[in-house]
Order: structure tokens, then sequence, then C-alpha cells
């Protein structure tokens, strides 16, 4: 346990060391401000505004900034669509892969446009090359850029004073992906391939196993995908496996970049949260209660699975850890330290198959996204998720005190608590709603490979991951039939759109008020104790929404597994 505490510390010090750095770059990125790249990524920006036809000096008030972030995002979404059913007439398709099938292509396409990467299929079998480059890998820029875009247009509608604008969508979203991304991503891809991540466009190669045996060996531009996967809290993997994958993932140095890539840009983007509304302490402390959270789960899986399952003792197991489903390579803290990490940042990637966790690991894991993917979160989506906690945290505070509630000198009325909350719950309506509908109907029991706690368990998970645009799974549930195909892409569209749009909504209500000097009742929201209520309400939410759910699964699992059943 030394060792692992150890190897969780040098993680937590090294994201630290990085994020730091980073967020100040990036505050600099969003505000207009001169980088030492500018020289080369301005004129690829302005090649990419002048083909595009667009003005981005010219800003763009709450609603044309929706209307520009949705009709970008729903063509990209029909582009995904026509390139998974006309890849057998492109090229780079050396395995004469033939169209997806328009149910699987239509949630395919909806799930790497919510930045969720859900997928219901297995890459090498299913996706070209071509399709894996130009539909996955692009969508897997562009999402992350888009929500990296709200969580900025949220930011200036807290410091602008009297205006109704709050950006221009295409300004943010190209300097996302050409100043940050891009970069940042090629970096990452050479770190990758000198480890040993493939990245070709050869045939699959045929080889004779020693047991005398044929097997086909899979290749393809893996490095390049991988990078932005992680990088963007995108999380599709190239190959069915993902970062179980040696291809994906093949040395423990690659396993702790991965970890690391995760959680960069969202951790800075706390870091730029604070340079940006000019001062820092109001992003240290939302960083801190990430953290504060994020350190309670770790621990939660990491001991759970540490402890494993009893049950193991009887079969003549000598160690008192569970490997089943982990990769010999990582052990329990890089295994542990991945499930945690992906789950808190809405990204999906897996390198453990998280149905073989232990029912209160899975239970830790399924309530990370159960709460909103704020616990650190997706890139940006974190940053503006969280904001609505804090929101709300600032409201019961003004109740308690007799005041008005205000954030950063901004009064939280009642229409921006009535957005906070649509985008707080509609998530959460989702997930209860359909995993409600999906164990007593035919179609959705016909998905569950379990039976008992452990099915419900399944069904839980796959529409948490889905409306918090997770992508992650209990990889029990037989998700590619058409009923679940449908109804995870709704769940995703709704857990995406369903909190962007109140999001900027807010963003644009903050930015035409004036801003309130700060006063003798004024709660002050840099110190310990606003830290602590902000994880108590993330948590008080969480547990009061979701409890009597996880009751009947992973709890009940858990309880019945010391008895000695299990599912």
């Amino acid at each position: 346990m030394i060792t692992d505490s150890l190897f969780f510390i040098v993680f937590f010090s090294l994201l630290l060391l990085m994020a730091w750095p980073l967020g100040r770059y990036m505050s600099k990125v969003y505000s207009g401000e001169k980088t030492v790249f500018d020289k080369i990524f301005s004129q690829i920006g302005n090649i990419c505004y002048r083909l595009a036809g667009i003005d981005a000096r010219q800003e763009m008030n709450w609603r044309q900034y929706a209307s520009a972030l949705v009709i970008f995002n729903v063509l990209g979404m029909i582009a995904v669509v026509a390139l998974q059913e006309l890849q057998t007439i492109l090229p780079w398709n050396p395995e004469g892969l033939a169209a997806v099938p328009f149910g699987l292509a239509f949630n395919t396409a909806v799930s790497f446009m919510t930045n969720t990467n859900w997928q219901a299929y297995s890459g090498e079998t299913t996706m070209s090359y071509f399709t894996q480059m130009t539909a996955l890998t692009v969508q897997n820029f562009v999402s992350a850029a888009t929500g990296m875009a709200v969580a900025v247009a949220l930011i200036r509608g807290l410091t602008r004073r009297t205006t109704k604008v709050i950006g221009n969508f295409w300004f943010d979203m190209v300097r996302s992906v050409v100043w940050i991304l891009l970069p940042l991503s090629i970096l990452v891809s050479f770190i990758f391939m000198q480890q040993g991540v493939v990245q070709n466009l050869s045939p699959y190669i045929a080889v004779d196993t020693l047991e005398g045996g044929r097997q086909t060996i899979a290749m393809g531009p893996v490095a390049s995908q991988e990078a932005i996967k992680l990088l963007g809290t995108n999380g599709g993997g190239f190959f069915n496996a993902n970062s179980a994958h040696p291809f994906e993932n093949p040395t423990p140095f690659t396993n702790l970049v991965q970890v690391l890539s995760i959680f960069l840009i969202p951790t800075g983007m706390v870091f730029m949260f604070g340079n940006m509304v000019k001062d820092r302490r109001q992003g240290y402390a939302i960083l801190a209660a990430m953290l504060l959270l994020f350190t309670l789960c770790l621990g939660g899986v990491y001991v759970s699975e540490l402890y494993g399952n009893p049950l193991m003792g009887n079969l003549g197991v000598n160690e008192p850890t569970s490997m089943e489903g982990k990769d010999m390579r990582f052990g329990i803290n890089g295994s542990t330290l991945f499930a945690t990490v992906t789950t808190a940042a809405s990204c999906g990637a897996v390198n453990t198959m998280h149905d073989s966790l232990t029912p209160l690991g899975g239970l830790v894991t399924m309530l990370q996204m159960m709460l909103g993917e704020v616990v650190v979160g997706g890139v940006g989506a974190g940053l503006y998720g969280m904001m609505m906690f804090i929101m709300l945290t600032v409201f019961v505070v003004g109740l308690m005190v007799g005041r008005t509630p205000e954030y950063l000198g901004k009064k939280i009325e009642a229409y921006e608590m009535k957005m906070a909350i649509i985008a707080i719950l509609f998530p959460a309506v989702t997930v209860l709603f359909g995993s409600a509908l999906s164990v007593v109907i035919e179609s959705g029991l016909a998905g569950m490979a379990n039976a008992g706690p452990h099915g419900l368990s399944e069904v839980l998970y796959g529409f948490a991951s889905t409306a918090g645009n997770n992508g992650s799974a209990f990889a029990g549930l037989s998700a590619n039939t058409l009923y679940y195909n449908l109804m995870f892409a709704a769940a995703m569209l709704i857990g995406r759109f369903g909190v962007i749009i109140p999001v900027l909504a807010i963003a644009g209500s903050l930015a035409e008020k004036k801003v309130s000097p700060p006063g003798p009742g004024t709660f002050p929201t840099t110190g310990l104790l606003f830290v602590l209520l902000l994880a108590v309400i993330v948590l008080m939410v969480g547990a009061l929404t979701f409890l009597p759910a996880l009751s009947l699964g992973p709890i009940v699992e858990h309880l019945l597994m010391l008895q000695g059943i299990t599912f």
C-alpha cells in the first residue's frame, strides 16, 4: 500500500505541475493575448476563418452562440453517419469492411458528436482506417473544443458587465483546436509511438502462433487517435479492448501518460478560470473541491479492489487482491487509478473491464458519472458543470443568511437558478427514467447478461455513462440492439445539450448584470468552508437522487457477495 500511495502522490504532483502553466497559457489563448505560437497558429486560424467565410471578431449573444454550436454539431453528426455508410467505397479500407448498419452508425455519430464515445462496436472489425481518421478522430477534436468553448463563454458571462455578448463560437472553437488540442495531441502521439503504440496504414497481418493456430493482428493509425481520445476526454478506442489493448497502451509508462492526459486539460481549465476572473484563489477553491471528491472516490475504488471478492479465497486464491478483468502489467494501482480518472473526467477510456470490478468499486465509478461528471470532469464540461453546483451552493448559503446569493459580484437570481437546476436534473432524470424503462420491457431485459442486482447495475451504468457523456460501460450489457442504440443516443443528446443550452443561457444573463462590490454579508468563495460546502452539496444531490437505485444494484450485490451469493 505504501508503494501504491507513492504512485498516487506522483500522479497528483505531475498533474498539478503540468496543469498550472497550461492554465496560464489557455487564459491567454481565449483572452486574445499574445502567445509564443501565434505566428504559426494565427495563420492556420485565419485560413479556417476565410474558408468558412466567418468574421471571428463579430461577437454573439447567447442565443446566437448556442445556435452556431448546435448547427455545427448536427452537421458533424450527419457527416459521421454518411462516412460510415459509404466506407466501402472510400479509400484506406484494406480489410474491405462493410458499411455500418444504420442504427449503429447513428448511435456512433451521436456518441462522438456529444464527446461521449460510447462504443457499441469493435473498432478493428467495424470501422475502416478512413472512417477512424476522418469521422471519429476529427469529432474527437471538435467535440472536445465545443465543451471548452462553452466553459469560456460562461467565464465571459461572469466577468463582463452590462453586455449581451459572450464571445464568438467560431473563434473559441478554432482556438481550442489549433492552439491547444492539436499541438498537445501531436506531442502525446510521438510519446506513444516511441513507446510502441502503432501508427500506420498497413493491412492486417496474419501470423502463425506457437500453438500452430492462425491469428490476425490488426494494424492502423492508432497513436494519433489515442492522443486526442485522452486529451479531449473522448475515450473512443481504436480497438475493442480500448486502453487494455497492448497496441493502445503498451507499457506502465504509457498508462501513466494516459491518466495524466485525461486530467490535464480539465485541471488546466480550472487554473485558467482563476486567471480569467482575475482571482486565482477562485480557481484554487474549485480545484480543491474537485480533488477532494476525486481523492475520496479513488480511495473507495482502490480499497474495494485491493481487498477484492472474499469468495476468491474459497477458491484457493492466495492473493487477497482481485485481478479479474485487470491487466497484470498495470496492477491494482494502475488499474484503479485509470478507472477512477476516466469516470471522473467523462472520458470513458478503460484499461480495466469495469463489469469485473467489485460491487463497491463499480458503485464509485458509476456515482462519479451520476454526480454530473464534475469530479474534475471533461474538457470544459467539468468546469461548467461544477459551476452549476457552485450556484446551487451560494443559493443555499444565501437562504441561510437571508441575503441574495451572488458569485464573483454577480447576483444569482431566479432565472439563473432555474437554468442551473435544469442542467443538473436533465441528465439525472434521463438516467433514472431510462433505467426504469429498460428493466421492465423485453427489449431492455434482452441486453442484460446477468440477473439480479448486477444486471440492474449494468443498465444503470449504461445510462449514467451515456447521459453523463462518459462512454465507458459494464460490458455485460449487450448494447448493440436497435432499442439500446436509440435509447442511448437519446440519453447522450439530452446529457449534452440539456446542459450546454442552460449554461449558455446563464452566461448570457450574467453578462448583462452589473458587478456588485463585496460587502460585510458577502459569503467568501475562496476559503476552506466554501470548498467543503461545495463538495457536500455535490454529494448530497447525488445521494438524494440516486441512492434508491444504487441500493437495489451495487449495494445489494455487495451485501449478498458477503453472504456467498454472486450474479
